[in-house]
Order: C-alpha cells, then structure tokens, then sequence
C-alpha cells in the first residue's frame, strides 16, 4: 500500500478482440485504470457499460466509434468520453492500437471551476467548446435479427440480443452524448513559479481528477527550477500514464509506462534532475494523470508488468 510502483504498459500483450484486449491493472471502487491493445474493429456484437462512464485515451491507433448518437472519428491523443449506457463499436483503420482507459462508476464531468452557471466554459478555462467534436453523420439502420449487445453489469458482462438493430434512432436532443476532446487542443496555464498539477486538470468526478500534461513553457522567474520539487500527496494516490516526449524529473521513461506514488510518502526528481533542470525553457512532454481520493489496488495483470526496481530509482 505504501511502496512507489511502475508498469510497462507496452508490455501488455495485444489481443484481436476488443473486450479480451481490455486488462484492468490498478482499481478501487471508483474507477479502474484499464490498458487495452486490441488488433481487431467489433464486428459482430455491440457493448454497453451499464456500470460506469468510460474515458478513453488514445495513445496509437486510429478509427472511429460509431454510437447511436452518430460516428466519432478518433486519432492519436484523443480522449473519448462514453457516458454509461452508451451502444457503441469501434472500427480500427489497422492492427496497431494502444488504449489508456478508465471507468469512473461517478459521473465523468468538466472541472465545475471552468464552467459559469449557465453550463458554459468560461474564458479561464484551458480549452473551449470549440474543441468538443460531438457525434457526426447519424445512420439510421432500420434492420431486423439478432444483433448482440454485450453489457456489463456489476463487474458481468452479459449477452443481450436485440430483434432490431440498436442504432434504429431517427434523431437524438439532450445533454448528456458521447463526445472527443483531443490533449493536444489542451492550452497549458503556466507561471512564473512553479504551478500547481490543478492547472492541469481536465475532467473531475466526485472520487478522482483526470489531469494533461502537454508541451509548455517552463516557470519563467529569472530564479525559477523548473523540475517540481519533492512532495508528499496526503489526499490522492498519483497515477501518471506516459505518452510521448522527454520527463526532465525522471529517467528511463518508456511510452506506456505507468507510475504509481500513493498518498502518505514523498516523491519528486531523481539525483541530477534538479540542477539539469536549470535554465531549461520548456518541456516537450505528454502525459495523462489521475489522481484518486482513494487508495489503489494492483491486479494480477498489473503484476505481470511491473518495473520491479523502481522504488529504490530514488537513489538513481
């Protein structure tokens, strides 16, 4: 419970079906981190998560999610949002296709600091409306069968066979619909000292934040480090997924790794990370964060790819 902990997540086996790809490695009650690299589209079921909203991040690959809703194209650094109950199958373009999801089993939501009372992002906020690409290109298919929706419940996931095909909807109106929010339309908020990891929140539930960390200009005081200074988290565990460019905190970074600090004990730079640090302008990194108000727990699939060493990289 209480050690520093890094997974390779590229060492995740791929799987041809979608469903099989999927691998929780780190859980609680309110949400699981879940690698996926599945080769294959779904072609012949459909699925629904009845149990929780579902975030998906993608890391490679490209394709689109075709929902009731209509068709969302996706590519590499997108997060697609699915709000629970959503019908959806995605058709990948190939077989190369790496996913960071997570299931939030509380409402998936924009922090609500950024929003005005009317709904609407405000102008501090680091993105806008304009970056939302909602569904596009509804296809009614007025189709009678036996057309599988495989629906998880409770952890199951069970099979629900519709008489006609599930995206038979004409027209939709609401508030609630799957959309895309790409990390790379995320405008980083930067200082001249240090910034706290809250500039990078981008979405917020009751039990967790998701956070971006994206390509920007490093503290500009003339006696600004740049590397973060070593911490303790005392109200989340810290989960950071790598996705591309240099750490200056941290060596022998991989794409897909994955660090755990849990709250209660400090981290920070690796020896040498600080005074390299020094004069630095920016930072070329992307990374996705999620820091959870309560405790996580390893799987066996997270065990199976685990840097065993990594706690001890501290005297590096």
């Amino acid at each position: 419970m209480l050690k520093h902990r890094s997974f390779e997540g590229f060492n995740l086996k791929p799987a041809k079906d979608y469903l099989d790809s999927r691998k929780a490695i780190l859980v609680n009650n309110d949400c699981h981190i879940v690698l996926a690299a599945p080769q294959q589209s779904m072609t012949d079921y459909f699925y629904k998560n009845a149990d929780a909203d579902e975030m998906i991040f993608v890391h490679e690959g490209t394709g689109k999610v075709k929902t009731q809703y209509g068709e969302l194209p996706f590519g590499y650094g997108d997060y697609i949002v699915l709000p629970r109950g959503t019908i959806y199958q995605i058709e990948f373009d190939d077989e190369k296709n790496r996913l960071f999801i997570v299931e939030s089993f509380t409402p998936l939501r924009f922090p609500k600091r950024y929003m005005s009372h009317y709904g609407q992002l405000m102008e501090h906020a680091p993105f806008c409306e304009r970056d939302i690409r909602t569904p596009q290109d509804l296809k009614t298919i007025d189709e009678k069968g036996d057309f599988l929706i495989k629906t998880k419940k409770k952890g199951i996931l069970y099979g629900l066979h519709y008489g006609t095909h599930p995206f038979d909807v004409i027209g939709w109106d609401g508030c609630c619909y799957p959309y895309i929010f790409s990390i790379h339309d995320f405008e980083p908020i930067t200082g001249r000292v240090h910034q706290p990891p809250p500039v990078h929140q981008t979405f917020e539930t009751s039990a967790f934040v998701v956070c971006s960390f994206v390509p920007r200009l490093y503290d500009y005081h003339p006696d600004a480090i740049p590397a973060p200074y070593n911490h303790s988290n005392i109200d989340s565990d810290e989960l950071l997924y790598y996705v591309d460019g240099e750490f200056m905190s941290r060596k022998h970074v991989t794409r897909g790794m994955i660090t755990l600090h849990p709250a209660g004990i400090p981290h920070g730079p690796q020896p040498g990370a600080v005074e390299k640090s020094i004069g630095a302008k920016e930072t070329g990194e992307l990374a996705v964060m999620v820091d959870t108000f309560r405790p996580l727990q390893l799987t066996v699939a997270a065990l199976e790819i685990e840097n065993e060493g990594y706690v001890m990289s501290w005297a590096e």
